[in-house]
């Protein structure tokens, strides 16, 4: 007896027709099998999810619940009844060559596909379990992801191809080489991504996490994802940037890791004096400006040196040119130097200048260059605006003044005067 028939032969014995006899055996095998399948697959992801999450549980590592967690068993489920159909594949389709071949196809394409939906969240599970990782997090792990996701897919659609054309892979590959430079044109920012994506990891030039300033894309603000083709900037408005990842080795940009890793954060800004108002102190100057705490010591110590140096060179005093003297801008230089130091909030351990900088057309820029201790924003700008502020205001002690482009009112100032 032909087991395969044994419907078939029923149907004829109840007096159907041959070809009606052969479709409906089709049919009813086919739905039966789909229920077969159906069944399976469900008993099947059952079992898997409940073997799965007590070798979680029982696991010292967490890797596996991120596996529970992408659904691997339940793609791993979905082989079994796709292996199940292959197997009654001919029995189903015995009278039916041509849709036998059909079958088979599809099959092997949802086979290709179940894979590759594996594979895809295999991979997303250890990006995950990686991330988790402190020495991990900062790294580009999505670009590595989608590289391996790229080559899957590609193996994938290959092998797909292959199937439904009944054709080998290497012909693939030999029609393939007269179209590279069409390939090479479709994948041209996948492939830059890639090569920026290795040297920027080898390199150590960006990590998720960085603050960035990219002017040409108008990027100012932490790094919050680098993938394959594209890297996302946060910036402090909360708005969000996107660069291209190979604009990271082809472009110029800052990176201030350096000044979040260091002990502070430089302030570097300079205080525009007016030259007219830089002058030689006379005795009387020195005597009001001994009363000034941070620069009575500095002043005691250098009038003493001046006067004898003045006296044993018998320099005619009668104009102040003549001899050694102190200005007021040098003295004003000294007392910030002093003020610098005292100031709790700046990094003594780090560069603190204060500098003079060549003259300008708007001012003499006397140009302070210190660190701050605190990096964070809101508190850095604070300091710094603290620091500037008494040091404007200590001006006219000097007898300095900041320049200032003429306003309207201090042109009428002058015509008054």
């Amino acid at each position: 007896m032909d087991y395969k028939r044994i419907l078939y032969d029923r149907l004829l014995e109840i007096g159907l027709a041959e070809n009606v006899a052969s479709y409906l055996n089709l049919l009813l095998l086919l739905l039966v099998s789909l229920i077969i399948a159906g069944l399976l697959d469900f008993i099947i992801w059952k079992l898997l999810r409940l073997l799965s999450v007590r070798l979680a549980r029982k696991s010292a590592t967490n890797f596996d619940n991120y596996l529970v967690s992408h659904r691997v068993p339940r793609h791993v489920a979905r082989i079994f009844p796709l292996l199940f159909l292959f197997e009654v594949v001919p029995v189903v389709f015995l009278d039916f060559e041509w849709a036998r071949g059909i079958a088979i196809k599809l099959l092997q394409t949802l086979f290709v596909i179940s894979m590759l939906l594996i594979a895809k969240n295999i991979l997303r599970s250890t990006k995950d379990y990686l991330r988790s990782k402190a020495r991990y997090r900062d790294k580009p792990l999505d670009s590595y992801i989608q590289v391996f996701m790229i080559f899957a897919w590609v193996l994938g659609g290959l092998a797909i191809f292959a199937i439904l054309t009944e054709t080998t892979i290497w012909k693939f590959f030999t029609a393939l080489g007269a179209a590279s430079a069409i390939i090479l044109l479709i994948f041209k920012d996948s492939i830059l991504g890639l090569v920026a994506s290795i040297q920027v990891s080898i390199n150590d030039m960006v990590r998720i996490g960085d603050w960035i300033t990219f002017d040409k894309y108008g990027a100012d603000g932490d790094v919050v994802e680098i993938s394959l083709a594209t890297v996302k900037v946060q910036n402090f408005d909360k708005t969000i940037t996107t660069i291209p990842t190979y604009a990271l080795i082809s472009d110029s940009f800052k990176n201030w890791r350096g000044m979040q890793e260091s002990g502070g954060r430089r302030i570097k800004r300079p205080i525009l004096i007016s030259q007219k108002s830089i002058r030689f102190l006379t005795d009387l100057d020195v005597d009001e400006l001994k009363k000034i705490e941070r620069v009575r010591p500095y002043l005691i110590d250098r009038m003493d040196k001046i006067k004898a140096h003045n006296e044993s060179h018998e320099v005619d005093k009668s104009l102040a040119i003549n001899g050694r003297n102190l200005t007021n801008f040098g003295v004003y230089r000294k007392y910030i130097q002093e003020y610098l130091e005292q100031h709790t909030a700046v990094h003594k351990g780090m560069t603190l200048m204060v500098r003079q900088l060549q003259p300008e057309p708007h001012g003499i820029p006397l140009e302070i260059y210190v660190f701050s201790s605190d990096k964070r924003w809101e508190n850095y700008e604070y300091i710094m605006a603290d620091i500037f502020d008494h040091l404007l205001a200590a001006l006219p002690f000097f007898g300095l003044e900041v320049f200032e482009w003429p306003t309207s009112f201090s042109k009428e100032q002058t015509k008054l005067s």
